[in-house]
């Protein structure tokens, strides 16, 4: 029978509105009854520190989502540990549930709320004909809550959170494409007092990875923007952050994007080739110069993931019905009437006087 652990209760809110969770210990025995005894046909995904698994929990019953840490070496155990404490201390609707965990002698295991869309990467890469585009309104929707996770993170906990491991694999879909950090494993607190960074071993994902914390293991909140930059670039270009399929100047999204941000006319060319030219073009401009801020080099020009929030939110806000309005793009497509040069000038330039004040202020 499981038991409600003192230690990781807490006050969460979720989507529904605010509800009293706590973290519950569960008997190995019963999550391996739940996944089959961990059998393949339950197997969601495979990560650096384990699998996770798809199962029913009839004490409770509920699908959830079990990973079960690899058994070899401390880091596993670490994580753990950190994981728990962080998920437990932490609540927020864009931040995934921790339900409970198991720690049978030396089996280490958590269970999650399920996240029935799986993660963004599996909505972005490697998509299978039969599985569903992500259009342009659901995927800033998707920015925007992925940024409220790590805003709050930042700004809410006390104190700071730093994320540290932020990657399209770890931002998890629920019903209607909302958002949520998950794996919190890597997560740091961040600097208190008159400190300015925490100094720790390089982790993370190659890729994501801010330059200055890859050289010298100084991490602030500033490198969670510059991996929330890769992220914002994957989710309008399409493209992984390492992609050693393509040409050696391409590989790698941030090298291959900067030289194109100097540039407006640009722009079009980097978006995602499957959202088929159905994009607002100042939408475009505002989220590729967000996500060039983030990117940038050194940690103290980055903006603060607060700010970031402000411009998605307004970009995610923004209706867009692709069926109304022309596609974009330097082809034309069939039936649709050539624009004149003053039109397309307007559409680079941002629209009207008022529009383009907007666009300042925002970006």
């Amino acid at each position: 029978k499981s038991k409600t652990d003192s230690l990781s209760s807490g006050e969460t809110s979720n989507r529904g509105g605010s509800e009293h969770i706590a973290a519950q210990t569960f008997p190995f025995r019963e999550l391996a009854m739940a996944t089959k005894n961990f059998s393949s046909e339950c197997l969601l995904g495979e990560g650096g520190f384990g699998r996770v698994y798809k199962g029913r929990l009839e004490s409770i019953n509920q699908i959830v989502a079990i990973k079960q840490l690899d058994r070899n070496g401390l880091q596993g155990n670490r994580e753990f540990l950190v994981e728990v404490l962080m998920l437990s201390l932490l609540h927020h609707p864009n931040l995934v549930n921790l339900t409970g965990y198991c720690a049978d002698g030396d089996q280490r295991l958590l269970v999650y709320e399920y996240m029935p869309l799986g993660s963004l990467e599996d909505h972005l890469h490697d998509i299978s004909p039969s599985k569903k585009r992500l259009d342009w309104s659901t995927r800033m929707k998707i920015a925007a809550g992925a940024a409220k996770g790590l805003e709050y993170l930042h700004d809410k906990a006390s104190p700071p959170v730093i994320y540290r491991d932020l990657k399209c694999s770890n931002i998890l879909l629920a019903e209607g494409y909302f958002p949520k950090l998950s794996d919190f494993g890597l997560a740091k607190l961040g600097p208190v007092g008159d400190n300015t960074h925490v100094s720790t071993r390089v982790m993370g994902t190659y890729g994501y990875c801010a330059p200055e914390y890859a050289m010298t293991g100084q991490l602030t909140v500033k490198s969670d923007v510059y991996s929330f930059g890769v992220v914002l670039l994957e989710i309008i270009t399409g493209r992984k952050a390492i992609d050693n399929s393509k040409a050696a100047g391409e590989q790698n999204l941030v090298a291959w994007a900067r030289p194109l941000f100097k540039d407006r006319k640009m722009f079009s060319q980097m978006a995602d080739p499957m959202l088929q030219g159905q994009y607002p073009p100042r939408g475009l401009f505002q989220a590729l110069a967000v996500a060039a801020m983030c990117v940038q080099e050194q940690p103290n020009m980055r903006p603060l993931i607060a700010d970031v929030v402000t411009a998605l939110t307004y970009l995610a806000s923004q209706k867009f019905k692709p069926d109304t309005q022309p596609i974009q793009g330097s082809r034309l497509m069939p039936g649709t009437p050539p624009r004149t040069k003053r039109d397309r000038d307007k559409k680079l330039n941002g629209g009207n006087s008022s529009e383009r004040d907007r666009t300042r202020r925002l970006s």
